[in-house]
This record gives C-alpha cells, sequence and structure tokens, in this order.
C-alpha cells in the first residue's frame, strides 16, 4: 500500500534535509529481497526547477538541490510540493519489486523581508481639544501575511515628551493607527513632529536588518478651536453671616480666556441661583446679594449654598465656560425654638398628674440652640393647677397639681434657646381632659376650651409686642 509522508520545512539553503522517508519490507532483511532503494519519479509542480529535491537513495533523506534564492517563499508561484517518491527492493534492480508514497513538502515562511513605509513623511491634522485617531500610516512587508514575519509594531522614538499620542496596529490591514489621547493645546504648540519606527512581531533572520524605510516622520498641525473662558479658582470659595444685608459684596470672580492670540472680550452672567439670591457684574464680574441668605433655606445643604456662573467670550461663535461659587453660611441666631407634640390627654382621675414630656427644637445651630429653658405664661393661666420641670437640655415634662374636670385646656408654653441674644416661643399646648372608665377614654364630650377673657387679652398684647 503507497503511504503519504507529509511535513513542513522553512525556506531552506542548500542541501539541507527536508524529511526522512522510510519504507517497509516483509521479506527477510538478510537478503536482497529487502534491500530498498530510493528515488523520486515525479516533482509537482516542476517549477521554478523540475528538479528542487534530491533523495538519498539508501537513507531516504529529502534534501534541497538548488539555491535559497529559488527556495524564497514570496517568489514561488505555489509553495507545496508534492514528491513521488519511489522504493525498490533488490537493491533497486529492475528486477524488483516497488511501493510508491506521497512527500508533501511545504515552504514556511521565514521573517527575511523587513517592514518598509509607504512613504517618509505623513501630515496629520488635529483640532486642539480632540481626541482619536488622527492619521493611518501604511507599510509594505512581503513575508506572509497573517503572521508575526508580516505583522507590524510600531513605536515612537521621538516627539511625544507628554505621552499626548499612541499608536497602535489596525490587525486587519497592518497600518499605524496614530492617536491622540491627551487633547492639545493650540496656544502651547501648533505644530508637533514625531519619529516612528516600525518592527515585526517575529526577529528577523541574521542576514536580515531594518533599514531607514523602517522609520517615518509625521508631521502634525493644530488648529485653533475657539475655547470657553475658565473660572481661576475653580471652586470659588466665601464665607458670610446668614443675615448679611442686601446688595453686599460677595467676591469678584476672574475669568480668563485660553485663546490669548484672539484678544477676546468676557461677558458674565448667572446660571443657576437657586433661591434668587445673588446677581453679577457682566463687565467686571462682582457678585453682590438681592436678597438676605438664610442657613436654614432648603437651598443650603451643610451650611452651604451652591451658585454657578457662565464666562461667554466675543468669540464667533462665542464659547461659553461656568464657573462655581459655594457659600458657607455662619449661623446667627434668627429661628424660635419650638416645642412637640402640641396635644396631650389626661383622664380626670388619674392618680400620676404627669401629663406630657415636651420636646423643644431649633433650626439654628449650637450655641443658638440648646439648653433651651421651658416656662409656663403665667399671666394667662392660674398659677396653682399646672407644672413644668426640666429633665433635660431639651425636654421637660408638664404636671396637674390637681385633678380637672373632663375638657379642653389650652396652657401657653414659653421656650427659650441660648443664643445671644436669645429667641422666645410661645406655643399653645391643648390639653384634653378624658373620662376614663372601665379601661375606655372618652374626649369627645371635654366641652369647650377654658381660658378667660383677661387669658385672651394677655397673649393677643404679648403677640403684638413681639411684632
Amino acid at each position: 500500500m503507497p503511504v503519504t509522508f507529509i511535513t513542513l520545512s522553512l525556506e531552506q539553503t542548500t542541501w539541507t534535509t527536508v524529511m526522512r522517508m522510510t519504507a517497509f519490507d516483509a521479506d527477510d532483511p538478510a537478503t536482497d529481497n529487502a534491500l530498498l532503494r530510493y528515488n523520486i519519479r515525479q516533482q509537482t509542480p516542476d517549477k521554478p526547477s523540475p528538479n528542487m529535491f534530491y533523495i538519498d537513495p539508501e537513507k531516504g533523506d529529502i534534501v534541497t538541490v538548488v539555491s535559497p534564492a529559488l527556495l524564497d517563499r514570496e517568489t514561488l508561484e505555489n509553495p507545496k510540493y508534492e514528491l513521488i517518491i519511489e522504493a525498490q527492493d533488490m537493491a533497486g534492480q529492475d528486477v524488483g519489486l516497488t511501493g510508491t508514497a506521497t512527500a508533501t513538502i511545504m515552504i514556511d515562511d521565514k521573517n527575511d523581508h523587513s517592514p518598509k513605509f509607504t512613504k517618509k513623511e505623513f501630515q496629520a491634522t488635529v483640532e486642539e481639544g480632540a481626541v482619536g485617531v488622527i492619521v493611518n500610516l501604511t507599510v509594505e512587508d512581503k513575508d506572509d501575511p497573517a503572521t508575526g514575519a508580516w505583522r507590524a509594531a510600531y513605536t515612537i522614538i521621538n516627539g511625544n515628551p507628554g505621552q499626548s499620542f499612541e499608536i497602535h496596529t489596525n490587525p486587519q490591514t497592518n497600518e499605524g493607527m496614530l492617536s491622540v489621547v491627551k487633547p492639545l493645546d493650540y496656544e502651547i504648540s501648533a505644530f508637533h513632529t514625531l519619529l516612528i519606527k516600525v518592527e515585526n512581531e517575529d526577529p528577523l533572520v541574521p542576514d536580515v536588518s531594518y533599514g531607514p524605510s523602517s522609520t517615518a516622520t509625521v508631521h502634525i498641525t493644530v488648529l485653533d478651536v475657539n475655547e470657553g473662558p475658565v473660572f481661576y479658582p475653580d471652586p470659588m470659595m466665601v464665607t458670610r453671616q446668614e443675615n448679611i444685608s442686601v446688595g453686599s459684596v460677595l467676591l469678584t470672580v476672574n475669568a480668563t480666556d485660553p485663546d490669548s492670540l484672539q484678544h477676546q472680550t468676557i461677558r458674565y452672567s448667572v446660571y443657576k441661583d437657586p433661591a434668587g439670591w445673588l446677581s453679577i457684574n457682566p463687565i467686571n464680574g462682582t457678585v453682590d446679594t438681592t436678597a438676605v441668605l438664610d442657613r436654614e433655606s432648603p437651598f443650603v445643604h451643610d451650611s452651604v449654598y451652591t451658585a454657578l456662573f457662565l464666562a461667554i467670550d466675543s468669540g464667533n461663535p462665542p464659547a461659553t465656560g461656568t464657573g462655581t461659587l459655594l457659600i458657607t453660611l455662619e449661623d446667627v441666631n434668627d429661628n424660635a425654638p419650638f416645642i412637640y407634640p402640641t396635644v396631650a390627654e389626661v383622664c380626670d382621675d388619674a392618680k400620676n398628674l404627669s401629663v406630657v414630656i415636651l420636646g423643644a427644637s431649633d433650626k439654628d445651630l449650637h450655641p443658638n440652640t440648646d439648653p433651651f429653658k421651658f416656662e409656663i405664661h403665667k399671666q394667662t393661666v392660674p398659677d396653682k393647677l399646672w407644672k413644668i420641670s426640666k429633665i433635660n437640655n431639651t425636654h421637660a415634662l408638664v404636671s396637674l397639681l390637681q385633678n380637672l374636670n373632663k375638657a379642653n385646656y389650652h396652657l401657653p408654653i414659653m421656650v427659650t434657646d441660648s443664643g445671644k441674644p436669645p429667641m422666645t416661643n410661645i406655643t399653645d399646648l391643648r390639653i384634653q381632659v378624658c373620662s376614663c372608665k372601665n379601661s375606655k377614654v372618652d374626649c369627645n364630650a371635654a366641652g369647650a376650651p377654658h381660658f378667660s377673657a383677661a387669658a385672651v387679652l394677655l397673649l393677643s398684647l404679648f403677640s403684638l409686642a413681639r411684632l
């Protein structure tokens, strides 16, 4: 049975052994009946020479017999050769029996061609501030495509001190894709020159080297773009008391135009002012208040109010920059404390005369809050019915001094904070004295509120006095 032998060989030199063919004969090996000799019956294709290979008749070694120039893969029409090998017993005599096999030889590629740029100089143009691919660098390589001997690796060897450029290989085209990765500034440099080298992934064979065509120069022109003005510093920060007078100057903002060669003017405007507290002079950038600043406003977070301003240049079209102003508001005692709860219930026959524990809160910050002082506004209620006792800095206990009839009672509670000067608030605590029978609480028929006309008058006068 004929046998097919397949092997792969790199681009060869003359008398290089490619493979060894081995045939077997079942006759007695001690006789000529099993003494084999080899020869090449046919070579396909027969170009560039019909005798590209030779086989040792005794050993079966196939070797190359042509010059390396004829085994250059890049010049061959077909790098695949098939040899019909004949093995004949009886030491090759005509009376011997024969068998054949096919040896397939592939002329594989070596990296014997360096990549070369298609031109020495490339041109690219990019707008300042832009990033991305700006030019594709093309090379030629005669080695086998899609192998390490053909694939290119690019390196920027000069002109990139700020690492603003990077280059990567397009795996489909082998082109070098040069990209801007850090935005360029026209005002700093309008031109850049890069020197780029190309090599293969695989090393070159010893007798081949990279030459002048393996480097190229890229000239990059940066186009001027109208950039928006820049605030400095950004964010801008000021600290003021929350109750400063309307029209107070907070600061003067400062924005500069990066387009220093264009000599443009800048105008300012308010962009975001959530509470409507601010205005800005469009020419000189002075920011002042148009309303009272309030630290307790829902637009203030952690005592900081945030506003945004625009700086617009006179370019065509104009460009805009945004600046942030952070106003830290210092607290003043401008909020009176308030109590909670404002309604309580107690049984008319209660043995425990404690009515309710009151808490107090204040929107201001320490030291304008607790400790709070709790008092009963005694001008409006009988002295011997109620008692208020301090529990801690923020809470007090309201108690009865005796049981009361079923009714609704209104007890004016006065609470004062620790600010300087302090602020006081009087809150009407409504207390329902209810009937508590058989574990049922009935407050529906508590009746009308119990306070006198004199009490109403005193409360009204006190309220007027605070206006």
